[in-house]
């Protein structure tokens, strides 16, 4: 069981490392779904850190749905990153059909440099999940796909969620679960999904809001009770 878990500065890489996480999601400006940190912070995390990380690209909070100079942006910041020593980078793009855009993948994915790719939430607005998976299934750069299972929070997302683990299962895809994920559920929902890797962020801070800062404690229980799960 891997516990990744969000990242917006210094301090909560720290904790989050100290308190079991296995990979980071470094991102900023959480309150509106993360978006891409500056570079000297993937600098300095990743040099303070030994767990992975993973950082989000994604230019603005407007859609998924990127113009050409917008792709132009993530392009220039996946080559920072990847020159930053990071493990993977976050990122999804749309095109306004409400499928994965390939264009944007076609484009972006070779400037990985064999980074991990998680591709992010942007696959819960599909129109076809399952399409959608088979999509990325195509691209062997992409190794996992974080998402809520469609537009309700992950824990009320049981039988769809189970859904998309069954129709990654044998493929390079693993399926990420996150977007409301509880730490008094958690168990439950991993037993009846058969998840392998779950996603935290509000749920681990300090009375359950993104702008605190980790709750050592909290994060600490959550990471001492997944350890049932490897």
């Amino acid at each position: 069981m891997i516990l990744e878990v969000i990242a917006t500065c210094m301090d909560d890489a720290l904790t989050a490392e100290a308190n079991g996480a296995d990979r980071l999601e470094l991102i900023t400006a959480i309150t509106e779904g993360g978006l891409t940190p500056g570079i000297g912070l993937v600098e300095r995390v990743v040099q303070a850190v030994r767990i992975p990380v993973f950082a989000m690209v994604r230019p603005h909070s407007r859609s998924f749905v990127y113009a050409e100079h917008d792709i132009d942006t993530m392009a220039l910041e996946i080559k920072a990153i990847v020159n930053a020593g990071a493990a993977g980078v976050v990122l999804g793009a749309l095109t306004p059909e409400g499928k994965i855009d390939e264009r944007a993948l076609e484009r972006l994915l070779p400037l990985t440099g064999g980074l991990q790719v998680t591709f992010h939430r942007a696959f819960d607005e599909l129109a076809d999940q399952h399409e959608g998976l088979r999509t990325l299934m195509k691209y062997p750069q992409i190794t996992r796909v974080l998402t809520s299972a469609g537009p309700r929070p992950a824990i009320e997302s049981v039988k769809e969620m189970a859904d998309l683990v069954s129709a990654a299962t044998g493929s390079h895809l693993a399926i990420l679960a996150g977007s409301g994920l509880t730490t008094e559920g958690v168990a439950d929902f991993i037993t009846r999904t058969g998840v392998r890797e779950v996603h935290f962020g509000s749920a681990v801070r300090y009375n359950k809001s993104n702008l605190s800062p980790i709750d050592p404690s909290a994060l600490r229980q959550l990471a001492d009770n997944l350890k049932l799960f490897r």
